[in-house]
């Protein structure tokens, strides 16, 4: 323990971010990290403690988090990568996009504010690669067993990484043209620029690991090709299947799923001729823009929509608003419900709770109103149940209506058919200890856990490829 007051001594410092002005002009990170003298600081406020909730309740990979805090505390920044890299294959990843459930089971959380974990594993990973302590890590021998993993989000990046690692020969399928998933197309450059995956990837092929982009397993390559040629398959697609709108003129023009939204403005960053106006292009200028969903995919919605110079963003969600705060609905050291106001929020944005969609106005083909009602939650004999309020009836301006209300589970079509797997009450994935009902197909992260956050995902694609390793030594 580096000090043992040092969260006597020393208040949470948060992370500042670049002015609101300067940032919506572009599509760089807004973070302005924390210098080396205040960073030592926060590190001492950890207090190590006998039960580190940090590490046990809040982190789904486990990192060691009150070792790489004494360590960064002592300046000894190789050691604290090496620690931390044993558990996370991403930190550069979970440090910027991760929500943090560390921070909220830190025991200072009871009744002060927590130690600023994830922003100290931001600052490992990036010194990490600065010094270049990041390099391939080669197996001694090679096993000659062949895995295939269908996705390239981060589970199946993790897993691929562990797999290649333990010595099998690994390919990884991505039905899109650059590798990444949901890390490439689905997250914002302000939050995660895409050059921060790509470093990783170069790692990852010089340890071996073969990509195939541009190869839709199920469509471009069967099932049958995959049992063939490969002694294990891992699937990771995630939970691609979008909760749609059932409400009259849902189907007009202007009305689209935010993963398409984000699609494309992430190509457009990347250098894709991808056209800011006519029939397919999905872009905010000059527009009233409305975000159905009040999550962290409705949130890069609205900062996405303030870049691309929206005449106005609002943003609904169904749920009621969030208590200021405290919430003893969600103690300590459980992940809190509460009010949250992301950075895209404050660059503009005006957001409503409790708010159902009822219908959307069409002329010519193209949205151009949306109208809601207000509702109200009440506790019933089977849970909440949410009703209508009289009188509450509105109509707002919609030129271009997001979708970000959520995903339902894993696309059926294609290969989950062709394999005919077997799949739970909610249509993901159903495994046991990671394998399908099929012996030799696997499956992790959102495929298997429905749509969750990118550290679930690294976390069972690490699991995931243990389980795998040990059934090919024993196949």
């Amino acid at each position: 323990m580096g000090s043992p007051t040092g969260f006597l001594q020393f208040p949470r410092v948060e992370v500042e971010h670049r002015p609101v002005a300067e940032r919506i002009r572009d599509w760089y990170e807004i973070d302005r990290p924390l210098v080396e003298r205040v960073l030592n600081e926060q590190a001492a406020r950890c207090m190590d403690c006998g039960i580190p909730f940090c590490h046990m309740a809040g982190c789904p990979v486990k990192n060691r988090i009150p070792e790489f805090n004494d360590l960064v505390y002592r300046g000894k920044w190789r050691e604290a990568a090496a620690n931390l890299h044993s558990t996370n294959n991403f930190p550069e990843i979970t440090g910027r996009v991760c929500p943090a459930p560390c921070e909220a089971s830190c025991t200072l959380s009871i009744n002060s504010e927590p130690v600023t974990i994830k922003h100290i594993e931001y600052q490992i990973a990036e010194k990490a690669f600065a010094e270049k302590w990041v390099r391939p890590l080669k197996p001694a021998h090679r096993t000659g067993k062949r895995v295939a993993i269908i996705g390239s989000g981060p589970a199946g990046l993790a897993a691929a990484q562990q797999l290649c690692r333990y010595g099998h020969d690994v390919v990884v399928f991505e039905k899109s043209d650059r590798i990444g998933g949901l890390l490439r197309y689905g997250i914002p450059d302000f939050k995660l620029e895409k050059h921060i995956i790509d470093r990783r990837l170069e790692q990852m092929v010089a340890e071996g690991v073969h990509f195939e982009p541009n190869v839709w397993v199920g469509r471009d390559v069967s099932a049958d090709e995959l049992r063939r040629d490969f002694h294990a398959i891992l699937l990771a697609m995630g939970a691609g299947k979008p909760r749609p709108l059932t409400v009259p003129g849902a189907d007009a023009k202007g009305v689209h799923f935010a993963m398409d939204y984000l699609t494309q403005q992430n190509r457009r960053i990347a250098g894709d001729p991808i056209p800011t106006n006519g029939p397919n292009a999905i872009y905010a200028r000059d527009k009233h823009v409305v975000v159905i969903g009040g999550g962290d995919t409705g949130s890069d919605c609205v900062g996405t929509a303030i870049r691309q110079g929206a005449r106005s963003v609002l943003q609904l969600e169904i749920l009621p608003k969030p208590p200021e705060g405290k919430n003893p609905e969600t103690p300590w050291p459980l992940w809190p419900r509460i009010m949250r106001t992301s950075t895209s929020h404050e660059e503009g944005c005006t957001r409503r709770w409790s708010v159902l969609t009822k219908s959307l106005s069409v002329e010519n083909g193209q949205v151009t109103h949306l109208h809601g009602c207000e509702v109200e939650w009440v506790r019933g004999p089977k849970g909440w149940d949410m009703r209508e309020k009289p009188g509450t009836e509105f109509t707002v301006r919609a030129d271009l209506v997001l979708l970000a209300m959520g995903f339902l589970h894993v696309e059926h079509n294609g290969l989950v058919e062709q394999f005919g797997l077997a799949l739970d009450n909610r249509g993901n994935i159903l495994v046991k200890q990671w394998m399908t009902s099929v012996p030799g197909v696997f499956a992790a992260g959102d495929t298997v856990k429905g749509a969750s956050l990118v550290v679930h995902a690294i976390n069972q694609g690490r699991e995931a490829a243990r389980t795998v390793d040990r059934w090919l030594r024993e196949f």
